[in-house]
């Protein structure tokens, strides 16, 4: 895809210092640029390389004043790093919506159904009864199972699986190698020390604008939903269990596991590793920090939380600077006793 730096301007509410009617078809780091390439200049410490780069056009700030001769374009706009973020945004839209079609070989059982502008890669799977509506897009490899719907706009990348009932909204992102509506992790235990599967027959519920990153694993309810709430935003490698509840808007990094039947509020940051025990609720705008662990209800909205078991920031920061110094205190405690 080629674009007129006048076009990039238009797009971006900027203005265009040189040639409008350069084209550019990439996008690089300024200092990899190279010519039909554009870049930007958001940071001072990469100033330098606008002196040397080769790519047809920079993206700056409208307040900067370059300080040497330089080779390339400059397109100016308001804030140069929300500008270019602009462009990524625009360009991957862009590259997504032009996937249209079906790839062969692929499979699609002939009671599913599948809205205008969308795309099936090659050995992608489509199950029984299924619905997926206008401009969804399923990757080569991507497996749905029987009885799945999934809203407009919505794109399955490449090896993800969508197990069978699942609910996906409008907008959603299921990214590479996740798993959505595997059988949650019920067993019994038996007298005789064995245990006995409990059978998982509920589903999970992605509400609009959802994303789940890479190798992520999102299992299906016992009875009723596992939801997922609007605008929610699961990192790669994050495990919720069975009956979880993830308020809109919250954020899960990387590692993290919740436990069955735990309700995460609305707003929520959660950093990765993680852990949160089951059948608990963490109020709207927490902070939970890496590696903190949750063991019990947090009532009270607005906290930040940090250490294992989980305390108040503030007084975990105490605590750990006594600990630093815990090898010392029990010099002196042994000098004492000696004295006494």
């Amino acid at each position: 895809m080629q674009f007129s730096l006048g076009q990039i301007a238009a797009i971006l509410g900027g203005t265009v210092e040189g040639d409008p009617n350069q084209l550019v078809y990439r996008l690089d780091k300024i200092q990899e640029g190279k010519s039909g390439g554009i870049s930007f200049l958001a940071n001072e410490k990469y100033e330098p390389y606008l002196y040397e780069t080769n790519s047809t056009a920079v993206i700056i700030s409208e307040g900067f004043t370059p300080n040497k001769p330089f080779k390339t374009t400059l397109i100016r706009v308001k804030d140069a790093y929300l500008g270019f973020t602009t462009l990524l945004e625009a360009y991957a839209q862009l590259s997504k919506t032009s996937l249209v079609g079906v790839e062969q070989p692929s499979y699609m059982h002939e009671s599913s159904t599948m809205g205008v502008n969308g795309y099936r890669g090659a050995l992608s799977y489509i199950g029984k009864n299924c619905q997926l509506e206008d401009d969804v897009k399923v990757h080569g490899q991507a497996y749905i199972g029987d009885r799945v719907k999934i809203g407009k706009g919505s794109i399955i990348h490449p090896g993800a699986k969508i197990c069978s009932d699942t609910v996906i909204g409008n907008y959603c992102e299921v990214h590479p190698g996740a798993v959505i509506g595997s059988d949650g992790f019920g067993f019994a235990p038996q007298a005789d020390g064995t245990y006995k599967t409990i059978p998982q027959i509920g589903n999970v519920i992605l509400e609009d604008h959802v994303s789940v990153g890479a190798n992520a694993t999102i299992d299906c309810a016992t009875m009723g939903s596992t939801i997922i709430k609007k605008g929610a935003k699961i990192d790669n490698l994050v495990q919720i269990a069975h009956n979880v509840i993830i308020g809109e808007n919250t954020v899960i990094a990387a590692q993290t596991g919740i436990s069955g039947s735990t309700e995460i509020g609305k707003n929520c940051v959660i950093a990765g590793k993680a852990g949160i025990a089951g059948h608990i609720k963490v109020a709207d705008n927490t902070t939970i920090g890496g590696n903190t662990g949750i063991s019990k209800s947090i009532k009270t909205s607005g906290q930040t939380l940090f250490g294992f078991i989980a305390m108040d920031l503030k007084e975990f920061l105490k605590s750990y600077a006594v600990f630093k110094n815990l090898d010392q205190l029990q010099q002196r405690v042994q000098q004492l006793e000696k004295k006494g």
